[in-house]
């Protein structure tokens, strides 16, 4: 039996261990960052798409348990069907892995069977559109719950002073990953006459990959980080038993306790609403590149890439920002960019890739850091033991509950018929949250959740 080389924090003492653990937990976000870049926002839309066309009905439809399906709405229904599965998914894990405190396992089983579902994406070729859409939501639900659970160990790997630059890395790692193996598989994609292979070959090679970098870059964060024991995490001796039938009575406690923490859902409010135009902003780009500004396919991956790279400087770039002003300013001075990114992008000219270059890498340089700081900032106002359930609501409100940006942009594009318009109508989510952030008193807030104030926060 070893000594007991915590804190009541439940953080390592040691500082070489903290660091240790810090390290590999970037690890995860390197791993699983690959799945976001090149295969939902690069490759299986098209793909599964040509799929479900061709098995599609002479009127263009797919009938998926016998309902008609147009081939074109599929990806869209299967994204939108992982969403629900991760959200009834995600509370259940977050009270499980706080009742027993073995956040790893779950880890391991999430992260592997949304590996496994990727790299599975291979065998879709044909008129497989089934297997397409099945293995869509199994990888996306896994991501999620996954997500839960990594994010769940940052106060528990960082002090509070540090929890916004080590955030910061994490996101960092991500998007270097997610640029290399982008960078890769456009030469896979690109090339793919030269290598001998079809282009749908080429496709197939480029989904499963993102699965086995997945899986096998996860095995790092799995050998250095560690559970914490069940009195650690907030538990007891009994707080393991019958952990998986309570986890929904567990849920509704949360809740519960949720709101004896009012500071803490005002931030979630915020985070809620300036995130949904984040991710509507991401999930909107191409087709206002495609649609209203008439640029072409290897136009709208090259600035994917671009993102992907500047995100990284952005996110270590506002991680040193928040070490001089504090998470929550820089946050709000990044809302303030991304509103002017969106008045820069209702001007720009049609046919003029440069500009859209200009514009995403205005997005990278602030995508990371926001996000990151969100997170850290996020961290500092858990109560002690409730790691993963609230980081459980935190990740719902970042996967699950992003719908309201795209239906005010569905609807501006309906009503206007200008993507000019429906782009900026999303300035709304920007300015709102940045409204109820600015009104959060988050020194109050770490304070009422339990947690020690850091010196600039």
């Amino acid at each position: 039996m070893t000594a007991d080389t915590t804190d009541p924090e439940g953080l390592a003492a040691d500082p070489a261990e903290r660091r240790r653990e810090q390290r590999g937990w970037y690890f995860y976000d390197f791993a699983c960052s690959v799945y976001s870049t090149s295969v939902l926002t690069v490759f299986l839309g098209p793909y599964l798409t040509s799929v479900a066309k061709a098995a599609a009905d002479p009127e263009g439809f797919v009938h998926p348990l016998g309902v008609p399906v147009r081939a074109g709405s599929l990806f869209a229904y299967a994204v939108s069907a992982s969403i629900v599965v991760a959200v009834l998914a995600m509370p259940l894990v977050g009270a499980v892995a706080d009742r027993t405190g073995r956040k790893k396992p779950l880890l391991a089983a999430s992260a592997y069977l949304g590996a496994a579902a990727t790299t599975g994406m291979f065998f879709l070729q044909g008129e497989r559109y089934l297997l397409g859409a099945f293995l869509l939501i199994v990888a996306n639900a896994s991501l999620s719950v996954s997500m839960v659970l990594y994010n769940a160990y940052l106060p528990q790997i960082a002090e509070p002073e540090e929890r916004d630059t080590v955030s910061s890395r994490g996101w960092a790692f991500g998007y270097t990953s997610g640029a290399l193996v982008l960078v890769l598989n456009l030469v896979v994609y690109s090339g793919h006459d030269s290598f001998g292979l079809s282009e749908g070959t080429a496709v197939r090679i480029c989904l499963a990959s993102a699965g086995l970098w997945w899986g096998a870059f996860t095995l790092v964060p799995l050998r250095r980080l560690r559970d914490r024991r069940i009195e650690e995490a907030g538990g007891g001796p009994a707080a393991a038993e019958g952990a998986v039938g309570g986890g929904w009575q567990q849920l509704t406690s949360t809740l519960r306790d949720m709101r004896r923490h009012p500071l803490t859902l005002s931030f979630l409010l915020a985070y809620l609403i300036y995130n949904d135009g984040v991710q509507t902003v991401i999930s909107q780009a191409s087709i206002y590149g495609s649609e209203e500004l008439g640029l072409d396919q290897t136009t709208l991956i090259t600035a994917v890439l671009l993102v992907q790279v500047l995100a990284v400087a952005g996110a270590l770039g506002m991680g040193r920002m928040a070490r001089s002003y504090g998470a929550k300013r820089t946050i709000l001075g990044s809302l303030a960019v991304w509103t002017v990114i969106l008045a820069a992008g209702y001007f720009l000219p049609a046919n003029q890739p440069v500009f859209f270059f200009c514009l995403a890498a205005a997005i990278g340089l602030v995508l990371g850091g926001s996000q990151a700081l969100s997170r850290s900032l996020f961290s500092h106002l858990v109560p002690r033991g409730k790691e993963a359930e609230y980081f459980s609501a935190y990740e719902m409100s970042d996967r699950g509950l992003s719908w309201l940006g795209p239906l005010v942009f569905g609807l501006a594009y309906q009503l206007t018929g200008s993507y000019r318009d429906a782009i900026i109508s999303l300035v709304i989510f920007f300015a709102v949250g940045f409204v109820l952030l600015a009104r959060v008193p988050v020194r109050r807030a770490v304070a009422a959740a339990g947690n020690p104030v850091p010196g600039r926060i």
